[in-house]
Formats: C-alpha cells, structure tokens, sequence
C-alpha cells in the first residue's frame, strides 16, 4: 500500500495566512481611502485659480474699458468684498480684491501718474478640512494713450 498524497491546508497554514492578511489588508484599505478623499483636492485647486482669474479678467476689463470707467475706477475700489461669504454658484470659496496704488510718475514718454497692483485672493477648504488659499497678482499703469 502506497501512502495516499496529502490534500489541503494544515491549521498552521491557515492561521499563518489569516496573520498575514490581517497585518497587510488594513494599511493597504487606509491607502485606497485616503487616495480617493485626496483626489477631490488637485479640482478644488483648479476652481480656486479658475475664479481667481476670473476676478482679476474683471478688473483689467474695467481699465481697459472704453467708457468712462478706465483707471480711476478701478482705483475707486468697487469690487464686492466675496470674502464675507461665498462665491455666487461656488460654494466653500471666498474671494477678495485688493488695490495698492502708488504715486510713481511714470515720466515721460508715457504720461500717467503711477500704477496698481490688483491681487485677487481665493480661499478654501481642502479634503482634510484645512484652509488653502491662492493669491493672482497683476499690476495696471495709470497712463494716457
């Protein structure tokens, strides 16, 4: 009589590989979870500097505008503070515009009487909860074509 060959697992086996498995699935689940929470960040990101740039688009138009507007307007401040709460059609985002102007003369050939730097500023809120914010500047002369 030939010894029949053994088939399947001993205990020790078993227990072995439930050890193991229990060692290596929860970081790896921990990984898939926080990569799909994270993922939402790099869009979030992107709206911030989309809207942004949409504000400061704003306030160049309104420089270079042919109607009565031009530098003294935008020097005027009379953009709405969004800072207060949020975005009309973007929740979670607060913006805010910013003028510094100062006096330099341009000298000549350009006659003005200096320029002024816009900053349009976007805040959020990012996967972790933690308060991210984007700054766009740009500077707009005060000059007579």
């Amino acid at each position: 009589m030939t010894p029949t060959p053994r088939a399947g697992f001993t205990l020790m086996e078993t227990i072995a590989a439930i050890v193991i498995l229990a060692v290596a699935v929860p970081p790896m689940l921990w990984a898939v979870t926080e990569s799909q929470r994270q993922r939402i960040n790099p869009m979030l990101a992107s709206r911030a500097r989309w809207l942004a740039v949409e504000k400061l688009e704003d306030v160049i138009a309104d420089r270079h505008s042919a109607t009565d507007r031009g530098y003294a307007w935008v020097v005027a401040d009379p953009y709405v503070d969004e800072n207060l709460g949020d975005i009309a059609g973007n929740p979670g985002f607060k913006r805010s515009v910013v003028l510094t102007e100062t006096g330099a003369d341009l000298g000549p050939p350009v006659v003005g009487g200096g320029y002024l730097t816009v900053t349009v500023a976007v805040g959020w809120t990012d996967a972790k909860g933690i308060t991210q914010t984007l700054d766009i500047s740009t500077v707009l002369t005060d000059y007579s074509p």
